[in-house]
């Protein structure tokens, strides 16, 4: 059903002049009850079961899900990934792992991923005429940090971002140099469709009552 819906949208524009193909990684946690799910244990008195869906941004449709207990950490997805070359991979912070984000470089695909405040790095360059509309700053940086720079030992891209209806000022990194700016924050910007994915499955699929308590059932209802 996928391979038969993508081509569908396949030149559904997202109002920016990008070829590449554009997904948004993140994943939603379904809370359970410990008593009945116990081999989904998530903290010492709760259970759950956590959702990881690369979502293709032509079409919302996803086009890869894995569903694992709650307590598999977000960054360790990203060893699961099909590699596909000039693809971008808008991301959260729970998400920031250098090692795992270098892979991503050497497999020639794209990231575009919110930095966490904790980074350490130093500027390398600033780009001319990277202040415009809501950007701040658009730099070239270098990792500082002693295990940051060892697993990513190139250069970055980080563009300061503040968004106006939100008051809201955002950090990002990507390998990507060629794209606008302003392009890197829009892509961000769409990474809130698969928010809107998981808040649909929620709400229209009954995702939180289920047939059976055993982890293939719940794997295969989900």
């Amino acid at each position: 059903m996928i391979r038969t819906a993508r081509p569908l949208y396949a030149d559904e524009d997202l109002g920016r002049d990008l070829d590449n193909a554009v997904y948004a990684l993140d994943a939603s946690t379904i809370d359970l009850r410990l008593s009945v799910f116990p081999w989904a244990l998530f903290r010492s008195t709760e259970s759950a079961v956590k959702l990881q869906t690369l979502l293709d941004l032509q079409g919302n449709i996803p086009t890869f899900i894995h569903i694992s207990d709650g307590k598999l950490h977000d960054v360790n997805v990203l060893d699961l990934l099909i590699p596909e070359p000039g693809a971008f991979y808008i991301m959260d912070r729970g998400h920031v792992d250098f090692e795992r984000l270098f892979t991503l470089h050497r497999t020639e695909r794209f990231f575009v991923i919110r930095a966490k405040s904790t980074t350490k790095y130093r500027r390398r360059y600033s780009h001319p005429g990277g202040e415009s509309g809501g950007v701040r700053c658009d730099r070239t940086i270098a990792l500082s940090g002693v295990k940051s720079v060892r697993d990513y030992p190139l250069p970055l891209r980080r563009i300061r971002y503040h968004d106006v209806q939100t008051s809201k000022t955002f950090n990002f990194l990507t390998n990507n140099f060629a794209i606008p700016a302003q392009t890197v924050a829009d892509l961000y910007r769409y990474r809130w469709q698969v928010e809107l994915f998981f808040k649909w499955i929620k709400q229209h699929l009954r995702i939180k009552s289920f047939f059976g308590t055993p982890e293939n059932a719940v794997k295969s209802q989900i």
